[in-house]
């Protein structure tokens, strides 16, 4: 089979995203082969193609974590899809193609009622949301929690799963514009990040003590952040989006003075303040099927209202989306869609 894919050969700039035509084989015994029908982007994407990210494959490799399609075929061993099925999956890479081989582990049956643009803007967002909440930020009942990037995809469904817990919510935005979302997502505060940012979470936080902090931003806002931590509240570290270039490649001058200036937290702080600081990468889990299948089902039984697409782009357009991505301005999900056996 051939396909089509967008390759990067040389990481370090966004232009190096070249689609092209590639021989699939069929799939291997344990492995279906997924028609994809959408793409969920993320900032791992960036980051990978950016040559930034150290999970990223050696060499030349395809970029994508998430997708959703149509079973066209299953290995000799697999009993538990059949073609035809649609699913959504993820993948350790490779999503930026119009067909994929994956183990069968991997991906998991499409929701009766939603979308291809839905389920591939699920997987990466939900089970980042539920384990920052949950495994890692042990959530409890009326507990208070900040949210960074609260109009992304994660942020939404952060939010979603703690409401489902009693939490009350506060949420952090880049811009006015985002604010509309998390009024109706029902967040019960939010703040516009500033250089005022400190005095703007205490006025927010009202008096409330701040239990859990999931981060993504990191700088000053993460520094700002772990100090309105309460004793014994908990920050979920799962990005830093204050690393991310602006420009199709990496400005390795400003990056290094980001690096080398980021706050730190020294071990003894956190011992005395008694707060914890967790770090949290999604992709290591990939390895670790049967623990993230677990959370996957538990995150199921919460019956969550499927994700908001906030901008969807053809595959032609792919590079197109990644860049708007990289802004920042974008809210929700960014999905591609993929025509049907192209």
């Amino acid at each position: 089979m051939i396909r089509s894919v967008y390759r990067v050969d040389t990481k370090g700039s966004l232009d190096s995203l070249e689609r092209r035509e590639e021989e699939l084989p069929p799939p291997g015994d344990n492995e279906v082969t997924v028609e994809i029908r959408a793409i969920g982007l993320n900032f791992a994407d960036i980051f990978a193609i950016q040559g930034l990210y150290s999970a990223t494959p050696k060499g030349s490799f395809i970029p994508g974590l998430e997708y959703s399609g149509k079973v066209v075929a299953v290995g000799k061993k697999v009993k538990n899809f059949k073609k035809n099925d649609k699913v959504m999956g993820v993948t350790r890479f490779g999503a930026y193609a119009d067909y994929i081989n994956i183990d069968s582990r991997y991906i998991f049956p499409l929701p009766s009622k939603w979308s291809f643009e839905q389920g591939a803007g699920f997987l990466v967002q939900g089970l980042t949301a539920y384990y920052a909440l949950l495994p890692l930020g042990d959530l409890r009942k009326g507990q208070n929690v900040l949210i960074h990037s609260a109009a992304g995809g994660v942020g939404i469904y952060a939010n979603r799963i703690a409401k489902k817990f009693g939490a009350w919510t506060l949420g952090s935005v880049g811009n006015h514009s985002k604010i509309s979302l998390l009024e109706k997502e029902g967040y019960d505060a939010w703040i516009i990040r500033s250089s005022r940012f400190p005095e703007e979470l205490k006025t927010a936080l009202g008096g409330r003590e701040l239990h859990l902090v999931l981060e993504c931003i990191g700088g000053k806002i993460f520094k700002a952040s772990y100090e309105a931590l309460s004793p014994m509240g908990r920050m979920v570290v799962y990005g830093s989006a204050s690393f991310m270039s602006q420009g199709d490649k990496v400005n390795w001058l400003t990056l290094a003075w980001r690096y080398l200036t980021r706050p730190k937290v020294d071990t003894l702080e956190i011992v005395s303040e008694n707060k914890a600081v967790m770090g949290f990468n999604l992709i290591w889990l990939y390895e670790k099927i049967d623990e993230l299948t677990v959370h996957l089902k538990a995150l199921l039984k919460l019956n969550l209202e499927p994700p908001h697409i906030g901008s969807v782009y053809p595959f032609v357009d792919l590079p197109e989306a990644v860049r708007h991505f990289q802004t920042g301005n974008t809210t929700g999900k960014v999905v591609i869609t993929v025509e049907s056996g192209k």
